[in-house]
């Protein structure tokens, strides 16, 4: 029991979209990056799930927030009270006398000192004794399995819920890269404003994240075809409830401008690579991670506009946390800090 009684690790990957968290090498969390107060307390009512599911259903006592946006946190209040009420779940019975904390948290590579600082103070404020930081990306090509520390150039491209991060990582630390706000939240508010214009539907923001997990995709020629999606709403002019298939090609027209943003990050960044990692990346390929990286077809188009191989990881959604939890078990890692 000894020294492990006093202290307990969390990796925690605090994502726009979600919020996942290891505890000493178990997932203990997994939840959407949510949380439902109480409008006249200030009280945290529920977090994660249960937020969720009164997202767009709120009387005029609860709201819901999200308490990051674009990766940062744009809520202090909230997203402290979401760390602690997650930290809550796991340790029900925390108590003056618990162990302390040790954290290792996920953050976009393009937060400011004043971001970082709002990131420790939140993990502090929720009972976080050491807590040090990773840049996303790095945390992503470690949970993919990559070796980061090796003199050799890997690139990742991460495309989260806030943010697309494009790095390219040699000998333990980030050589270029760029972080773009067009990511998972921007392709779903592109489905709403596409279906307000092409269908006159109004659409939530829950429903806009249905169409792009079912029929979401960077390509309109697919060889596995997903079924259109059935979208129901109210019609803007009548308020009559309306019901319209949604195809796969109509999400990729809609997507096209966003995901050529992310294409033209992915070209700045192989402009700025030395010619030595360029050659390595060539050779290993460019690896998708995050929730992004799920998009239909989303490899193919970027291979083919780049001329190099695109590899989807295995779980995306899943690799800044394992990363996270592999930097936990290595303090001394030169990427972390303070």
């Amino acid at each position: 029991m000894g020294f492990s009684f006093l202290q307990q690790e969390l990796a925690i990957d605090l994502g726009t979209a979600n919020t996942v968290i290891f505890m000493n090498d178990k997932k203990v969390i997994d939840e959407p990056s949510i949380v439902a107060i109480d409008k006249l307390t200030g009280r945290c009512m529920a977090v994660g799930t249960k937020a969720k599911a009164m997202q767009g259903k709120e009387n005029q006592n609860i709201k819901t927030i999200r308490p990051l946006k674009d990766g940062v946190i744009a809520d202090f209040d909230a997203s402290e009270q979401m760390i602690r009420e997650f930290i809550r779940m796991i340790n029900p019975k925390r108590s003056f006398f618990s162990p302390s904390l040790r954290m290792v948290i996920g953050i976009p590579s393009g937060s400011t000192e004043v971001e970082k600082r709002a990131v420790r103070d939140a993990a502090e404020h929720s009972g976080g004794r050491d807590v040090q930081m990773i840049f996303e990306p790095m945390a992503s090509a470690l949970g993919i399995g990559l070796d980061v520390i090796a003199p050799a150039g890997n690139m990742i491209v991460d495309i989260g819920g806030g943010t697309t991060e494009v790095a390219v990582i040699s000998l333990g630390g980030i050589v270029a890269d760029e972080s773009i706000k067009t990511a998972g939240d921007v392709f779903t508010s592109e489905i709403q404003q596409y279906m307000r214009q092409q269908y006159n539907i109004r659409i939530g923001e829950p429903t806009a994240e249905q169409i792009k997990i079912h029929v979401g995709s960077a390509i309109s020629e697919l060889e596995e075809e997903p079924e259109p999606f059935i979208v129901k709403g109210p019609n803007l002019m009548t308020v009559h409830p309306v019901e319209a298939p949604v195809t796969y090609q109509e999400i990729a027209h809609c997507l096209d401008k966003s995901i050529a943003k992310i294409e033209a990050a992915v070209l700045s960044v192989l402009e700025n690579t030395p010619p030595e990692l360029y050659s390595d990346i060539v050779r290993n390929g460019i690896f998708l991670t995050g929730g992004g990286a799920l998009l239909r077809g989303l490899d193919t188009r970027l291979s083919k506009k780049i001329n190099i191989p695109f590899h989807v990881a295995e779980d995306p959604l899943r690799a800044v946390a394992r990363g996270t939890r592999i930097a936990l078990k290595n303090p001394n890692y030169p990427f972390l800090m303070r």
